[in-house]
C-alpha cells in the first residue's frame, strides 16, 4: 500500500498497531490514482500503520467473511463509488463515515466460503507458474554463464555493435479513432514479474499505428524502459507497438532473439552494478554506446539459442496461463454483485 508519509524521521509513537485479521485503509490516496488502497493483514506477527490510516476489522464473521470482504474491496466498481464520495481535493480523501455508508450484498456465509475458496486456489495456481517462471529465467541465466562467461573474452565493443536500438513513439492521445483497437500497446506500465509482455493496458488501431513513430514489433523483440523505472526488460509474447519511453533491441547480424534478450540483461545488471546503486534517470542512445561489453562468438550465440528457446517457451505458456487465470479472478470479483 502506498505511503503518504516518509517514515524516516517521523514520530512511529504515534503510529497504530495492526494485527492479522484488520484492514487498513489509506483514504487520502483514492485522488492520486482513482483507486482506495485497502489491504486486509494476514501476518502473525503484528506491524504498525500510519496514524492517517482507517484501521477496522469484520465485527461478526459468521455474517461476514474478511477474505470476502477483501475480494469486494478488490473490485474496479469499489473504486469508482469510493471515487464519487471523495471529497474533491486533490487527494481526494475520503470519511470514514462516507466508507460505512457504502452498501454491499452479503450472501450466506456458506456462499462466501465458497467464492474464497476459489479465489484462493487460483492465486494459489498463479503464485505457482509465477515460481516456475522464476525458476526457469534464473536456469537461462545459468546456461549464459556457461556458455560466455565462465571463458569470457578480454575482447571488448560496444554493446551497439551487436544490439540495434529501434525507438517508438505514441499517437495524438486526444484523436478517438487512433485508440482502443486490436494492437497492443507496450509501455514501461506494462512490465510484469514475467519475462513476457502479452497484454498492455493501452491499444491502438491501424490508423493509430500509422500515426506514430513506432512499427508493429514482432513476437520476442525485446524491450528495455529507458524513463520512469530505467533498466526494466520484457519480451514481446505478442506483436505490439512500443511508446517512446523504451527502446526495441534486435541482433545485429543475425544473433538470435532470446540471446539478445539475455545478452541485455546480463548488460542492464553490469551497469547498474557500475553505478553503486544509484537509480538511473534515463537511459539514452549514448550510454548503450559507451557500455564495452565482452565479444560474444556468434556460433556460441546460437548453441545458447536452441539451448533455451524450450525454455522459454515454457515461460510464455505459464504466462499465457497466468493471464487466464487473472481474468478468471477478475471475473470472480464482477460476480461479486449478483451473488
Amino acid at each position: 500500500m502506498p505511503s503518504v508519509a516518509n517514515v524516516i524521521g517521523t514520530d512511529l509513537s504515534k503510529y497504530k498497531l495492526i494485527t492479522k485479521g484488520k484492514f487498513a485503509c489509506n483514504p487520502m490516496h483514492v485522488g492520486r490514482d482513482e483507486r482506495l488502497p485497502v489491504a486486509l493483514y494476514d501476518e502473525e506477527e503484528p506491524a504498525i500503520v500510519s496514524p492517517a490510516y482507517f484501521m477496522f476489522e469484520v465485527v461478526d464473521n459468521s455474517i461476514l467473511n474478511e477474505d470476502y470482504l477483501m475480494m469486494w474491496f478488490r473490485r474496479p466498481e469499489f473504486d469508482r463509488i469510493c471515487w464519487l464520495h471523495t471529497d474533491g481535493s486533490v487527494r481526494g480523501g475520503i470519511t470514514w463515515d462516507d466508507i460505512c455508508r457504502l452498501e454491499l450484498p452479503i450472501p450466506p456465509i456458506e456462499n462466501q466460503l465458497e467464492i474464497v475458496n476459489s479465489y484462493k486456489a487460483i492465486t494459489e495456481r498463479i503464485a505457482l507458474k509465477q515460481k516456475i517462471n522464476d525458476n526457469l529465467i534464473n536456469t537461462t541465466d545459468t546456461i549464459f554463464f556457461k556458455v560466455f562467461l565462465e571463458n569470457k573474452p578480454t575482447a571488448t565493443i560496444s554493446f551497439t555493435d551487436i544490439v540495434q536500438l529501434m525507438g517508438g513513439g505514441t499517437p495524438k492521445t486526444d484523436e478517438d479513432s487512433f485508440w482502443n483497437g486490436n494492437i497492443l500497446f507496450f509501455t514501461p506500465k506494462d512490465i510484469s514479474r514475467s519475462p513476457f509482455c502479452i497484454s498492455t493496458e493501452k491499444h491502438l488501431t491501424n490508423e493509430g499505428l500509422n500515426n506514430c513513430s513506432s512499427r508493429l514489433y514482432p513476437p520476442y523483440t525485446t524491450f528495455v524502459t529507458c524513463r520512469g523505472t530505467v533498466g526494466n526488460l520484457a519480451l514481446a509474447g505478442v506483436p505490439m507497438a512500443m511508446n517512446q519511453s523504451c527502446y526495441a533491441l534486435k541482433g545485429k547480424n543475425d544473433f538470435p532473439a532470446l540471446f539478445v534478450f539475455s545478452f541485455t540483461r546480463y548488460v542492464i545488471a553490469t551497469m547498474k552494478k557500475k553505478a553503486s546503486g544509484a537509480v538511473f534517470s534515463s537511459l539514452v542512445t549514448r550510454d548503450f554506446e559507451m557500455e564495452k561489453v565482452f565479444e560474444p562468438n556468434f556460433e556460441d550465440a546460437i548453441l545458447f539459442e536452441k539451448r533455451v528457446e524450450p525454455l522459454f517457451a515454457q515461460i510464455l505458456a505459464n504466462t499465457n496461463e497466468i493471464q487466464q487465470l487473472l481474468d478468471l479472478q477478475n471475473a470472480l470479483l464482477t460476480q461479486l454483485s449478483s451473488r
